[in-house]
């Protein structure tokens, strides 16, 4: 085969699955890993596919990936922004948490934390937190999203604007890397973490590299409405322009992987 039909076979590949991880393309083709690697930046240079950490993506502005799949995107990733974020958090704090992976990572490291009372729309942190306890856990009322337990809509909105809290922690889908939008793929969730800033004193946005650039039709608000940008890397330049323009304070968390 062909290194250009290749290429073409393996976007195609990578769209019908979403995320592929380089041996699941390796295997497929019948070359090597790193041959994969090289065809992955190829194409990920002419914005076919999304490089990952062990694999690749196909953008969308209108569909999410699957819940499972982001579950290990960037994982290593997660896990040290989710780590430097839960040092940061007091012991006794009160905490909105919203819907996403990465956010459900944050609460997996909040576990060593005595006496925390979060507020959140996930099932999922919901689930991990109220194994602990001396933390006090409050569900949003709403209707559950089957694909992430997430819960939204009307009733979770009004229920969220009762509180006023310490810290919000947010994750997001994408960040526009030129005006810093923050961008998601469902309205009605959208409004609900509208409502998490508006309602915490200091907000943290978490949000892995893979982040940046990522398109997503409905938009948030503005990385300037935050209190600190935790990530992975360098964020692109004009996304650092705008937080220093709002002083909004830049964690970089190194992940094992690149150590």
């Amino acid at each position: 085969m062909g290194q250009q039909t290749r290429h073409e076979k393996i976007t195609l590949f990578v769209k019908e699955r979403g995320y592929v991880t380089i041996d699941e393309l390796s295997a497929h083709f019948n070359v090597t890993p790193q041959t994969i690697r090289r065809d992955i930046n190829t194409l990920a240079d002419a914005d076919k596919i999304r490089r990952h950490h062990g694999g690749a993506s196909i953008d969308s502005s209108t569909t999410n990936v699957a819940y499972a799949t982001r579950q290990i995107l960037q994982l290593d990733a997660k896990q040290a922004i989710a780590q430097k974020i839960a040092s940061e958090i007091p012991d006794h704090a009160s905490l909105f948490i919203n819907i996403g992976t990465t956010t459900e990572t944050v609460a997996k490291a909040l576990l060593n934390h005595t006496g925390l009372q979060v507020i959140t729309n996930n099932l999922n942190v919901a689930s991990i937190l109220s194994s602990k306890e001396d933390f006090t856990v409050i569900i949003a009322g709403g209707t559950v999203r089957a694909r992430d337990r997430g819960v939204i809509g009307e009733a979770t909105l009004d229920f969220i604007n009762q509180f006023r809290v310490d810290y919000g922690i947010i994750g997001i889908s994408g960040v526009d890397p030129q005006d810093g939008s923050l961008l998601d793929y469902d309205y009605q969730e959208v409004r609900v973490a509208q409502s998490i800033i508006n309602n915490s004193r200091t907000v943290f946005l978490a949000a892995d590299n893979a982040k940046f650039g990522r398109n997503a039709m409905v938009r948030l608000g503005s990385i300037s409405q935050v209190d600190t940008l935790f990530t992975d890397v360098e964020p692109p330049e004009a996304i650092q322009k705008i937080l220093n323009e709002h002083d909004v304070a830049l964690t970089l968390c190194l992940a094992d992987n690149s150590k």
